[in-house]
């Protein structure tokens, strides 16, 4: 059997510094969560929502079914640059707080580090994208949003007048609006660490001002900020705050053992649709699987347009390793991802129905290397599922 080739350019989230400006602060953007110690990285990821704003998403009553039939993984390992890495080499370099592997309904791995166990609650950062994309499908589902084809301005009349007149919704999902925007998380004066923060208002004020680089739909660029629109097209077609709305459509009636939270910018007290929910290790993996299911709850319900997810995880005409706020592995492959930075992971492989969720504090945001150790990885886990 030939190897499971995985791609992946993870340009994920950040938010800023940890306290009562936690979302945003440009004025001191040099003490952006980019630039923590790890200690700092572990304890804000587990229990931020303790110290920033945010909202409860209410845990379901009949928590979906996941059964133990532990296999053992602790000689998995791959080759790199000439090395080989164990799953434990891994953990450590890259500060892997937990890890959950689901086959068909089965948690074949369950692990924990740094005083997590299943209780622990960590932070998603762009991870929330995918969610966030699947909530707008749920309004289109609803009745509430009519077309992905729909301008942006039609449910964000505040950006009329701006370069996103001419904008689809689309075009948003798939990173290819075209706006000049720069996602560099090593420059803390980039406009991911200035403008990643800001919803409603503060947000649109300041991507009416910025300049088009590219026509709409041409070139792939991401954009945490267009995440955060999404989030508010979700909000005013719908009428009401994002926690609520996926309490209602995903996170009850699909099962979620635990409560969730989600994480408010400081001004207007919104969630961000590009970041920041707060769940449990098992409930991300039932994420997965909601995905997976293609947005249908256990009786069969179909809580997502019928083929939301087939679309989603399309290659989009801008790159082909990416759809509506979900990463592709790319043809001939069927997986994709959710993914944020600082190794956070929702890895879907619809052929064999596994779900692999990482939860971590790496060291740094994002570095190719990272992406290489992590794709091998599940490459070698991959070949071990093949091969049961």
């Amino acid at each position: 059997m030939n190897k499971v080739t995985l791609f992946c350019l993870l340009l994920s989230f950040s938010i800023n510094h940890f306290s009562e400006e936690f979302i945003s602060n440009p004025a001191n953007p040099e003490q952006s969560i980019l630039f923590w110690e790890k200690s700092q990285k572990i304890n804000g990821f587990r229990n931020g929502f303790n110290f920033v704003p945010s909202r409860v998403i209410n845990k379901s009553s009949s928590p979906y079914p996941l059964n133990y039939l532990l296999i053992d993984f602790s000689q998995i390992s791959y080759e790199l640059n000439g090395k080989t890495y164990t799953l434990e080499d891994y953990n450590k370099k890259f500060n892997v707080a937990g890890m959950m592997i689901v086959r068909r309904g089965n948690i074949l791995h369950e692990q924990y580090n740094f005083g997590n166990n299943k209780d622990s609650k960590w932070i998603s950062f762009s991870v929330t994208k995918s969610v966030t994309s699947m909530l707008l499908g749920a309004a289109i589902k609803d009745g509430f949003i009519k077309n992905i084809k729909d301008p942006v301005t039609k449910y964000l009349p505040e950006l009329s007048g701006s370069n996103y007149d001419k904008i689809s919704i689309k075009h948003i999902l798939q990173m290819s609006s075209g706006i000049k925007w720069n996602e560099d998380y090593e420059d803390p004066y980039s406009d991911v660490n200035l403008a990643a923060g800001l919803n409603s208002s503060d947000l649109y004020k300041y991507l009416s001002k910025l300049d088009t680089a590219h026509k709409p739909g041409r070139k792939f660029n991401y954009n945490t900020a267009e995440s955060n629109l999404i989030g508010g097209i979700v909000r005013s077609a719908v009428g009401s705050n994002l926690s609520n709305y996926l309490e209602s459509k995903i996170w009850k009636p699909f099962g979620m053992e635990s409560d969730a939270h989600w994480a408010l910018d400081n001004t207007f007290l919104d969630e961000l649709g590009g970041c920041c929910i707060y769940a449990t290790l098992k409930d991300y993996a039932r994420i997965g699987i909601f995905a997976l299911k293609q947005g249908k709850l256990l009786n069969g319900t179909e809580v997502l347009p019928k083929k939301w997810i087939r679309d989603s995880t399309k290659a989009s005409k801008a790159y082909r390793h990416y759809g509506y706020q979900w990463w592709l592995s790319g043809p001939p492959y069927k997986s994709y991802y959710a993914q944020g930075i600082f190794g956070q992971m929702i890895w879907i492989d619809p052929p064999t129905e596994t779900v692999i969720v990482i939860q971590s504090a790496s060291d740094k945001a994002w570095t190719p290397e990272a992406d290489q150790h992590k794709f091998a990885l599940l490459t070698a886990i991959m070949i071990k599922l093949y091969n049961l």
